[in-house]
C-alpha cells in the first residue's frame, strides 16, 4: 500500500469516527430536533471549526431539517485578525453574524494586572451570546467543548470548587431562555487536532489576551494528557464514570436518602463494599446502571440516518 493511499484511509477513518461520535452524542441527548435553528459559536479555534464542519455534514444528510448560523464575538482584543472568519464563512456559504463588543477593555479595566482574565471574560461573553441567540431566534446554542474539556471541568470543580460537577452535553442556559448543546462531548481532543490539520482550518491563536501559563485549566489539561500517554484507557474510564453515577455510594444527602436508609433495604447497586475487593470495568453491564427517568413521548430521530428519498410522480 502506498503512503498516499494509507494516509487517505486514515483520514477517512478519522472523519467517520468524528461524524459518528457527534451523531451518537446528538442522538443520546436529543440535542437537535426537526425545525431547530442552531447558533454555532465560532471562536476561530480548532474545536469550533470542527463543530461547524461536522454539523454541516449532518445537516446535508440527516432525516430532519435544521438551520445553522455561525456567530463570532469580536471582543476587540489587540491583534485579532477580524477578516479571517468572515472570509472563511463566506467561502463555504454558511450564514453568519459577527458581534462586536469591546469586552477586552472592560476586563482590563476591572481586573488588576496579573490576575486571570478568563472567568470574567467568559461571563461577559456568555451574556452577549445569549442575547444574540434571542435576537436571531435560535432554539439551540452549540458550543465546541469536547470530551477532554468536560473531564478537565470535573477535576477543576473537584480540586478547586469542592463539587462533583462537569460540563453536561445538554443543559438550559444560565438565564433559562436557551438550550445549550455540546455535540463534541464524545470527541477526543487529539482527534480534533488531527482533523484541523486535515481540513486546514484558518486557526486564530487563542492567546491574544496575553500568555497565562499557570491557568488552573491548563494545569489540569496537562495532567490529563500525561495520564493518557502513561495509562492507556484511563481517560475513557473516567468519562464512562460520568455516565454511570451511583448516588447511594457517594455522600450527597440530596441525591440519596441516607437518613431514611433501613436494614434489609434492597439497593440497586448493593450494600457497602468497603471491605471487599472490587472488579474495575470500563463498561458496566446494563443491569448495573441506574434507572433513568421515564423518557418523554417525543419521537427521537437518528441524526446519522439518511434523508428519506423523495419519489417522483
Amino acid at each position: 500500500m502506498s503512503r498516499k493511499t494509507k494516509s487517505e484511509l486514515e483520514n477517512n477513518k478519522l472523519q467517520k469516527r468524528l461524524r459518528h461520535a457527534v451523531g451518537d452524542a446528538i442522538n443520546d441527548f436529543n440535542m437537535i430536533e426537526n425545525g431547530d435553528k442552531i447558533m454555532v459559536c465560532l471562536s476561530g479555534g480548532k474545536d469550533s471549526y470542527a463543530l461547524l464542519d461536522i454539523l454541516r455534514q449532518l445537516q446535508a444528510s440527516a432525516p430532519i431539517d435544521f438551520e445553522l448560523i455561525a456567530v463570532n464575538l469580536d471582543q476587540k482584543q489587540p491583534g485579532f485578525p477580524e477578516h479571517i472568519l468572515p472570509e472563511y464563512l463566506t467561502s463555504i456559504g454558511v450564514p453568519f453574524k459577527i458581534v462586536e463588543e469591546d469586552t477586552y477593555s472592560t476586563v482590563k479595566r476591572v481586573l488588576e494586572e496579573g490576575k486571570t482574565t478568563c472567568s470574567l471574560c467568559s461571563r461577559l461573553r456568555r451574556g452577549i451570546l445569549y442575547r444574540t441567540a434571542k435576537e436571531l431566534g435560535c432554539t439551540k446554542i452549540a458550543l465546541g467543548h469536547h470530551r477532554d474539556d468536560i473531564l478537565a471541568t470535573m477535576f477543576l470543580n473537584m480540586f478547586y470548587g469542592g463539587k462533583l460537577k462537569a460540563m453536561p452535553p445538554k443543559l438550559v442556559s444560565d438565564n433559562g431562555e436557551h438550550i445549550v448543546i455540546r455535540p463534541l462531548a464524545y470527541v477526543k481532543e487529539k482527534d480534533l487536532i488531527q482533523y484541523a490539520e486535515l481540513k486546514k482550518f484558518p486557526i486564530i491563536p487563542c492567546n491574544l489576551c496575553g500568555s497565562q501559563p499557570n491557568l488552573q485549566r491548563q494545569v489540569i489539561g496537562d495532567m490529563l494528557k500525561d495520564w493518557d500517554k502513561r495509562f492507556p484507557g484511563r481517560i475513557e474510564s473516567m468519562f464512562s464514570a460520568l455516565q454511570n453515577v451511583v448516588p447511594s455510594h457517594l455522600a450527597d444527602t440530596e441525591l440519596f436518602d441516607f437518613v431514611g436508609l433501613e436494614r434489609g433495604q434492597n439497593l440497586k447497586h448493593g450494600g457497602d463494599l468497603a471491605f471487599d475487593s472490587e472488579t474495575v470495568s470500563f463498561t458496566p453491564q446494563n443491569d448495573e446502571k441506574e434507572k433513568l427517568p421515564e423518557k418523554s413521548e417525543r419521537k427521537i430521530i437518528n441524526i446519522l440516518a439518511s434523508k428519506p428519498k423523495t419519489s417522483c410522480d
